[in-house]
C-alpha cells in the first residue's frame, strides 16, 4: 500500500517532474514543478475552487513518482517528452503528436518480414531508427520489398505453405511467394541477410550490383528491365542519403548511473534519442553484496545491452569500469555501427550523470522498505516453509495439479517457484496418455514419472556431452515437491521417487471443507501453519498457481475439441478446401443445401469431390 503521508514528506525541494498513477498503474497526469515538494503536496490539499477535472484526477491517484532534474527548463522539457510517451488521460494533448518511426526485421520468424513500427519491444526481432523522416522509413522499406520480393502478409509460414493462392504482389513480382513454396527457406533468408546488411549501412555492394545488372540489360537491349533496375539503383543513393541526414540530425545516448547502499543497487537510465531526453527507467540489481559500484555497472551494461533492441552511440557513464575496450567492440557489432563508453568529467554532460544518480539515490531510499516487504513474500516466505519442515534450505518448489470433466481430457500441470516467485519459464503441460477415466491417482502417477524421468533421461545426455546442468528445464529437480491434496497424493508422489530412486521431500498441500488450504501434511502429519504468516500466503498462491494453470489447459483442449467443423469428417476435404467453402457459401447449412453444380463452382473442389459432399450430407440425413 502506498504510503501518501510518508511520501509526500519525502519529496525534495527541486525542480522535476512528476506522473500521477491510478489504481491500474496506468499514468493519468504528467506535470512540471520549481518545486516538487510544494507542488505535489498541493494536489493532496483540501483546495476550494480548483476545477472538477483536478478533483476527478486527485480521486483517481494511487501513487506518484518524480523525477528531480537541474532546472525548470528541463523540467518543461522533459515533461513535454513524457506527455508525449505516455498520452497521460488529464494532460491536454497536440492532436498531431508525433513518435518517430523504426524499421522492424521479424528475424524471429522462419520467413522475416520488414515493416514500420512506432514501438521497439523486447522480442526476437531486430529495430533500425529511430528515424527523424517517415517518408525515409517508407522509402526504405519499399525498396527492401521491392528489391528483395519479401513477405508483407501475415500468413504463417511454413504452416500456411499452399493453403492459398498467391496474392497480387507476386503476380507484379514484388512478392517471391513463399506461401507457394517457390522460394526455399535458406534463398529467402539469404534476401533478408541482404537486407539487413543494406539497413547497416553497407550501401555499395547493391548499388554495385543494380549497376551491373543495369548495364546487363542494357547491352541486351532489355531497355524497360535496365529502366527498371535504373529506377531501383536511383531509389538506393535516394534512402542512403536520407539515413545520413536522419544520423546526423541528433544525438543518441544512454546516461547511466547507480546508488548503492548496503545490499541495494539500483541503476537509473536516462534515454537520450536525437537529441532529446524521452524517458528514463530504473532497475534493480542483486547480489550485489561485497561488489563495488564499478563492478555492478559493468554487470549492468553487459546484461542489459545483450536484452535490448536498440543501442545507442554512446553511453556516459558515472564512473570508469573494467573492459571498457573490449565492451566498445561488443556493443559496436552489435549495433553495426561505432559505440562510445564515455565518463563525462565536467560541463553538461557531468551534470545528466550527476541527474541520474540523484534519481538512483531517490529511488533506492523511497523502495528500501517495499523491497524488504518484497523479500519477505518470497525468499522469506521459502525460509519460513523450510523451518517448519525441518529442511536446510528451499529454494525450487514445484507444484502439481490434474483436471479432467468426469474424465474428459485428462490433463497435468506442473508449476515452478524459486526463491519464492514463480518461474513461468519452466512450467509444463501434461496431457495424461494412460489414464481414460477419472482416475486422479493414476493421472498424477503418470505426470509425476514422465517428469522425473524426463529429466533424468536430461541429465544423462549432458554428462554424454560434458554440458553444464543447468540445461533444460526438466534437468533441475525440486528441493521440495508439493502435492495438491493430503496423503493420498503425498503417497503417489513417493512411490514414484522410490521406484525411481530419488531421494526428494513431498509435501502435501491440504484444503478445509470450504477448499481453503489449511496445512502441510509432512511425513504422515497434517502441519498446521498460522494463516497470517508469508509462508502460509506463498503456499496458497502455489496451488492456485496450479490449479488455474491446469484449468486453463483443459480448458483450451475443450475449445480446440468444439470448433472442429462437420466438413472436416468428409473424405477428401481438408483445411484448404474447408475454408474454401465457408468462404464461397458462408455457413454450414449453405452448403448441406447446395446441389453439386454449385459445390463444383468453387474453384477448390473438383467435381468427384463435390458429389462426395453432396452425398456426405445426403446420408447423414438418413
Amino acid at each position: 500500500m502506498f504510503d501518501f503521508d510518508e511520501e509526500l514528506k519525502k519529496l525534495p525541494n527541486s525542480p522535476g517532474v512528476y506522473l500521477m498513477h491510478d489504481g491500474n498503474d496506468t499514468i493519468i497526469y504528467v506535470g512540471k514543478a520549481v518545486n516538487l515538494h510544494n507542488r505535489v503536496r498541493s494536489y493532496f490539499r483540501k483546495i476550494v475552487g480548483r476545477g472538477p477535472q483536478i478533483d476527478r484526477m486527485v480521486e483517481q491517484i494511487a501513487r506518484f513518482e518524480y523525477i528531480v532534474t537541474d532546472s525548470e527548463l528541463e523540467a518543461l522539457v522533459l515533461e513535454n517528452n513524457l506527455i508525449k510517451e505516455y498520452s497521460p488521460k488529464y494532460n491536454t494533448m497536440l492532436k498531431d503528436d508525433k513518435t518517430y518511426p523504426y524499421i522492424k526485421v521479424t528475424v524471429g520468424e522462419e520467413y522475416p518480414r520488414i515493416f514500420i513500427s512506432r514501438e521497439m519491444k523486447k522480442d526476437k526481432s531486430r529495430y533500425f531508427g529511430p528515424y527523424t523522416s517517415a517518408a525515409a522509413v517508407k522509402d526504405t522499406i519499399d525498396l527492401m520489398n521491392k528489391l528483395y520480393q519479401l513477405k508483407t502478409c501475415n500468413r504463417k509460414l511454413p504452416r500456411d505453405i499452399g493453403l492459398e493462392r498467391p496474392c497480387l504482389n507476386y503476380h507484379i513480382k514484388q512478392c517471391a511467394a513463399p506461401c507457394q513454396g517457390y522460394i526455399s527457406k535458406e534463398e529467402y533468408r539469404a534476401r533478408i541477410d541482404q537486407a539487413l546488411d543494406f539497413l547497416n549501412g553497407n550501401y555499395k555492394p547493391m548499388l554495385r550490383e543494380l549497376e551491373q545488372k543495369m548495364t546487363e540489360a542494357s547491352e541486351k537491349m532489355e531497355f524497360e528491365e535496365a529502366a527498371g533496375y535504373r529506377d531501383l539503383y536511383n531509389s538506393v543513393k535516394s534512402v542512403a542519403q536520407k539515413q545520413k541526414i536522419t544520423d546526423s540530425n541528433g544525438e543518441d545516448k544512454d546516461i547511466i548511473a547507480l546508488a548503492l547502499e548496503e545490499h541495494d543497487a539500483v541503476v537509473q537510465v536516462f534515454f537520450v534519442r536525437d537529441g532529446k531526453l524521452i524517458g528514463r527507467d530504473h532497475f534493480y540489481m542483486t547480489h550485489v553484496e561485497d561488489c563495488d559500484s564499478a563492478q555492478i555497472l559493468l554487470d549492468f551494461v553487459k546484461q542489459f545491452y545483450a536484452g535490448t533492441p536498440y543501442i545507442p552511440k554512446e553511453l556516459m557513464l558515472q564512473e570508469e569500469i573494467a573492459d571498457t575496450e573490449i565492451l566498445e567492440k561488443w556493443l559496436s557489432s552489435r549495433k553495426g555501427g561505432r559505440v562510445y563508453i564515455r565518463v563525462p568529467k565536467k560541463g553538461a554532460k557531468e551534470k545528466l550523470v550527476e541527474l541520474a544518480a540523484q534519481n538512483a539515490r531517490l529511488i533506492l531510499s523511497q523502495d528500501k522498505e517495499r523491497i524488504r516487504r518484497e523479500e519477505g513474500r518470497t525468499i522469506g516466505a521459502m525460509k519460513e516453509i523450510a523451518a517448519l519442515l525441518d529442511l536446510e534450505d528451499v529454494s525450487r518448489m514445484e507444484a502439481f495439479d490434474i483436471s479432467n470433466i468426469s474424465g474428459f481430457a485428462n490433463v497435468g500441470s506442473m508449476v515452478v517457484f524459486e526463491k519464492g516467485k514463480a518461474k513461468r519459464s519452466d512450467y509444463r503441460k501434461f496431457r495424461i496418455q494412460s489414464v481414460s477415466g477419472p482416475d486422479d491417482y493414476a493421472c498424477m502417477k503418470e505426470v509425476l514419472t514422465r517428469r522425473f524421468i524426463h529429466g533424468m533421461e536430461e541429465k544423462e545426455d549432458l554428462d554424454r556431452r560434458q554440458m553444464d546442468h543447468t540445461f533444460g528445464s526438466f534437468t533441475r529437480f525440486p528441493d521440495l515437491l508439493l502435492m495438491d491434496g493430503g496423503r493420498g497424493q503425498v503417497n503417489i508422489a513417493l512411490q514414484v521417487l522410490d521406484e525411481l530412486h530419488l531421494d526428494i521431500p513431498v509435501c502435501g498441500m491440504v484444503k478445509d471443507d470450504n477448499h481453503r488450504t489449511r496445512g502441510l501434511y509432512y511425513h504422515n502429519v497434517e502441519i498446521p501453519i498460522d494463516t497470517r504468516s508469508e509462508g502460509f500466503k506463498l503456499i496458497t498462491r502455489i496451488q492456485d498457481e496450479a490449479h488455474r494453470f491446469a484449468i486453463e489447459y483443459h480448458r483450451s483442449l475443450r475449445s480446440k475439441a468444439q470448433v472442429k467443423s462437420v466438413l472436416d469428417e468428409i473424405p477428401g476435404v481438408g483445411p484448404a478446401r474447408r475454408k474454401a467453402l465457408m468462404r464461397h457459401f458462408g455457413s454450414i447449412n449453405e452448403i448441406k443445401e447446395a446441389p453439386v453444380e454449385k459445390l463444383c463452382e468453387v474453384p477448390e473442389i473438383p467435381e468427384h469431390i463435390g458429389k462426395q459432399i453432396y452425398e456426405f450430407f445426403r446420408t447423414e440425413e438418413k
